[in-house]
This record gives structure tokens, C-alpha cells and sequence, in this order.
């Protein structure tokens, strides 16, 4: 049986066909990853960058890490001036005008399709032609603008971020794309983007090679050196993709395997360490004493991230003291005493999978004339202080809480997870997690179940936790905001594919986002 689930129907659809048509996991991730750059152009796409989790039966997990780096005109101290304030999510820093976060200083080398094409390359089974070509027609002849979308486009997300109407419109180049006779793209509305449709054609025919060094890569280069950006052409023709091991740990009797720093598998491990000492399951959701377990373990580890976690190739980081679960069981004590990117998962029927994130981080506006695509704005998380962890060098890449993961019984695949949505993936990570393997819940219920965040000094709790819940929270000190919404934006939106010992496979994804599921229970 394979299954496949994004938070793009059609996305999902055209990678469960690549599966009927005989290509396996690898095959349809890397092909959905290219439809979703296409119909979710503000979410990722070839200006993005991301990590892979592969799992095979035979051959074990193997991690694809490609980060956007910084450009090697960046210096450390370049915006120590123009620093404000850390947002208040955790979610990047605020700079005087915007830098680093709308225009072209805020974009790091792109690596989506370097590594989209090594995994295929490593694990696939169809050629880089086959993967991109679904995703051309969609451009050249557009596709109705989603509700999700435009939403996105209308939001205003609040101080410490542009608005999104002015984000989207922050480049000519930009603007001709996402409106049509001086405003934005109504709900339904058709969005051609023949630039994009001729890019990826170019990149259909010259592999990633046209992208890096090639014509694509001129022109990037080029429109980066007008206008001030960091990126130069030895920066893309040098970019590589990090192929590892994920990191491992345990949670009660499971197998863990996530991305780890910069990434968010760390911060994952770390809560469910902490929450491996409480019997979570037996309070039930959403209930005063698990949200309290679930806040105490995200405090704690959020606090251990902003301390420790960076680029490890830049920054030692203490992964095996801040992972050992004395150190969580030690965290207990002490609590005792106290009174948004893209992902998709796959499995196919022979048992590989795929846990995939990719991103614009929140896009940069940025839109290089004639090539019809959005960079990101990965910049906008690195510390703009000199000499702290996080802080930007050339080659760097930031903290970023992406936490694809899996979970396994033994050798035999459990759950694939992972989510969009900022420093709020991990905590989302975590809920759904807990929710599978604790409470005992069905994807669709993991996945759709109301959610609490603490990253900074107030616990987001979404509008759907009883007043009841809030309330008790605050008698324990804490500050809450319980939401206006039920199913808020805010929060990640986790995609969760669940294998049952029966051997039976189900999946969701998050209803927060246009989600998609597709299966087929005879795939080939």
C-alpha cells in the first residue's frame, strides 16, 4: 500500500500517480517538492532550501541536509546596528528596515535543487526530467489561487514581520506574478507563471549543473550584484548538499530519527526525553496536566536551543549532553519543584519513505527578472550580534526548527512525520507525537487536534483548549493567549503518515492548510 500526504491536494495526487506509474518514494517526493513550488510559490520552490529523512528497509535512514547558507559577502557585524528586538515567536529577529527579512540581503544560497537532485540521484528510480515535468504545465497554464493562498496574502502576521501584501510585491518582478490589472489575484482566479514554466524546462534539460553554474546561475548572480545582495556566482557553483546520518534517540521503547542541528530534531528529542518521565496518555487531550507537561518540556528545550543549537560545522554543539535523558530526568526534578515552508510524506509498498521539509522560510520578495521564481529569506534567523552562536558567517547556515522525523518499533517503520511552520514545527512535531504514541489518537485526529506553543513568555493555546485548561495553566504562572481561531495559522501543520503492526498504513494532513492525502492500496 502507498500513501502519500502534503498540504496541497493536488500535489499529492500527482505524487501518488508517479507511484502507480512504478517509482517509489524518493520519485514521488521529489516530484510533489516541484508541484508545490509551483501552486504554493510563497510556501517553497527553487529559490528554497530544505532536509530529506530516507528511510529503506535494507539499507537504513539517510539525511539530506540542504540549507541555505550564507553568501560569502556577508560579514558578522553587518546589522549589529539595525537590531530591535527578537520576534516575539522565537521566529528571527527585527532589524531596522527589514533587511533581513524582505529584499535581497535577506536571501542565502538556494539549495532545493541540488538537493532534491542528489536524493533522486541516490534513491530514485525515474529521471530529474520525469520528476520536474509535472510541475511545467501547472506553471505554463496556471492553476486557481487557493483559498490558503490568498489568505496567506491578506495576513498580516504583526510587528515583528512585512505584511504579506507588501512581501509578495517587494520586487517588480514579484509583482507582475501575484497580481493581475494593479491588485492582487482573487480566490479562483487563474495564476500563470510563464517564466517559471521556461526555468524549469531549462532545468529539465541542463540538470542542476544550469542552475549553479550555468545560464540560470548568470542570471542569479547578476541581479544579486545590482542590487546589493551577498550571493555571487562562486557561492552557487560551490553549494553542496550534506548527505548524514539523522540523529537517534528513544521514546518509550521507540526508535526516533530526526534532522538534527541546525535543525529541529535536537529540541524534539530533548521534549520527549522530558516527557518520557510523566505518564502524558493517562491525563488526556487537552487537559490541564498535559498541557502543562507539554509547555514545561517545550520551555526547557527552547531554552537549551537559543543557548546551543547553530551550524555544528561552525559551533560546537553539545548534542550527546543536551540528548542524554539524565540530563532530561534532571530537568524533571527542578520543573517538579516549581509550583511557517512546505513538507510531505511518503511511503511506498515496498516499505521506503520519505519525511520531507522544504522552504522559503517566510520569503524575501525577491524575484530574479525572467526567472519567474521566489528566493528565500533565510537570513532573517541569524543572531545580528556578533559573537553568539547563531550569528551569520560566510558558508553559515541558521537554526532552523525543520524536524522531519520517523518513529520506529524495533526495524519496523512506525510513524512519518514532519510539518510546516516555522520554530513552531517542533512543538507541532512533539503534539503530534505524543498524540500517536501516547494517546493513542488516529492520524486524523493527531494531526487535527487542538495545540498549545511556548517559545517566548506566553503560552499560544488554540482557540479549541477549553477555557478550563487556560485557566488552570494561568494558576500555575504562566501567562496564556488562547487564540481567536479553532484552526489557527499560526501553529505548524504536521503531516503524518501512521503504520500499524497489522501492517496497515493511514495518513493526514493537518486541516489547518489545504492538506492532502492519497493512497492506493494496489500500487503496483
Amino acid at each position: 500500500m502507498a500513501i502519500i500526504v502534503c498540504p496541497q491536494p493536488q500535489a499529492a495526487e500527482i505524487g501518488l500517480e508517479v507511484m502507480r506509474r512504478g517509482g517509489n518514494a524518493v520519485d514521488a517526493a521529489v516530484t510533489v517538492a516541484f508541484v508545490q513550488g509551483v501552486i504554493d510559490p510563497q510556501m517553497c520552490g527553487l529559490g528554497g532550501c530544505g532536509v530529506m529523512l530516507v528511510h529503506n528497509p535494507e539499507a537504513g535512514d539517510t539525511l539530506l541536509e540542504f540549507y541555505g547558507t550564507a553568501g560569502s559577502l556577508v560579514r558578522e557585524d553587518q546589522w549589529e546596528r539595525l537590531f530591535i528586538r527578537e520576534a516575539a515567536d522565537r521566529y528571527g529577529y527585527v532589524l531596522d528596515g527589514w533587511v533581513n527579512d524582505v529584499g535581497y540581503q535577506s536571501v542565502a544560497v538556494p539549495g532545493t535543487v541540488a538537493g532534491l537532485h542528489e536524493a533522486l540521484h541516490r534513491f530514485g528510480t525515474i529521471s530529474w526530467a520525469e520528476a520536474i515535468e509535472p510541475a511545467i504545465p501547472l506553471a505554463r497554464h496556471g492553476f486557481p489561487v487557493s483559498g490558503f493562498m490568498h489568505g496567506y496574502w491578506v495576513t498580516d502576521y504583526g510587528p515583528d514581520v512585512v505584511p504579506n501584501a507588501q512581501r509578495i510585491q517587494a520586487t517588480p518582478a514579484a509583482r507582475a506574478i501575484y497580481t493581475h490589472e494593479g491588485r492582487l489575484y482573487e480566490i479562483g482566479e487563474v495564476m500563470v507563471q510563464a517564466d517559471m514554466a521556461r526555468t524549469l524546462e531549462r532545468l529539465a534539460d541542463g540538470g542542476p549543473d544550469v542552475f549553479y553554474r550555468g545560464e540560470i546561475a548568470d542570471s542569479i548572480a547578476a541581479d544579486f550584484a545590482a542590487n546589493g545582495g551577498f550571493i555571487t556566482k562562486e557561492d552557487l557553483a560551490t553549494y553542496q548538499v550534506n548527505v548524514t546520518e539523522p540523529m537517534r534517540g528513544t521514546y518509550r521503547g521507540h526508535q526516533v530519527a530526526a534532522a538534527g542541528p541546525p535543525a529541529g530534531g535536537l529540541t524534539l528529542l530533548q521534549m520527549l526525553n522530558f516527557l518520557e518521565g510523566y505518564d502524558i496518555g493517562s491525563h488526556g487531550w487537552p487537559s490541564t496536566e498535559a498541557a502543562r507537561l507539554l509547555v514545561e518540556a517545550m520551555a526547557w528545550a527552547v531554552a537549551d536551543r537559543e543557548l546551543h543549537v547553530a551550524d555544528p560545522r561552525f559551533v560546537e554543539v553539545p548534542m550527546g549532553a543536551l540528548a542524554d535523558k539524565d540530563y532530561a530526568a534532571r530537568a524533571r526534578a527542578v520543573v517538579h519543584d516549581r509550583a511557517e515552508t512546505t513538507h510531505v510524506c511518503v511511503v511506498d509498498d515496498a516499505g521506503n519513505a520519505v519525511s520531507l521539509t522544504h522552504t522559503l522560510g517566510s520569503a524575501s520578495g525577491v524575484v530574479t527578472p525572467g526567472l519567474g521564481f521566489g528566493y528565500n529569506d533565510y537570513m532573517n534567523c541569524f543572531d545580528p550580534r556578533p559573537g553568539r552562536p547563531n550569528s551569520v558567517r560566510p558558508g553559515k547556515t541558521r537554526v532552523t526548527m525543520m524536524t522531519p522525523a520517523m518513529v520506529f518499533d524495533g526495524r519496523s517503520l512506525r510513524v512519518v512525520v514532519g510539518a510546516p511552520g516555522g520554530t513552531k514545527i517542533v512543538t507541532g512535531v512533539l503534539q503530534v507525537l505524543v498524540n500517536v504514541l501516547d494517546h493513542r489518537m488516529s492520524p486524523v485526529e493527531a494531526v487535527s487536534a487542538p495545540r498549545v506553543d511556548f517559545q517566548g513568555s506566553v503560552v499560544q493555546a488554540e482557540a479549541r483548549i477549553p477555557r478550563v485548561v487556560c485557566e488552570g495553566l494561568e494558576r500555575l504562572g504562566y501567562r496564556v493567549n488562547r487564540r481567536t481561531l479553532n484552526y489557527d495559522s499560526y501553529f505548524a501543520r504536521p503531516q503524518l503518515i501512521v503504520a500499524e503492526k497489522d501492517g496497515f498504513v493511514s495518513g493526514a494532513s493537518d486541516p489547518r492548510k489545504d492538506g492532502g492525502a492519497a493512497f492506493d492500496t494496489e500500487t503496483r
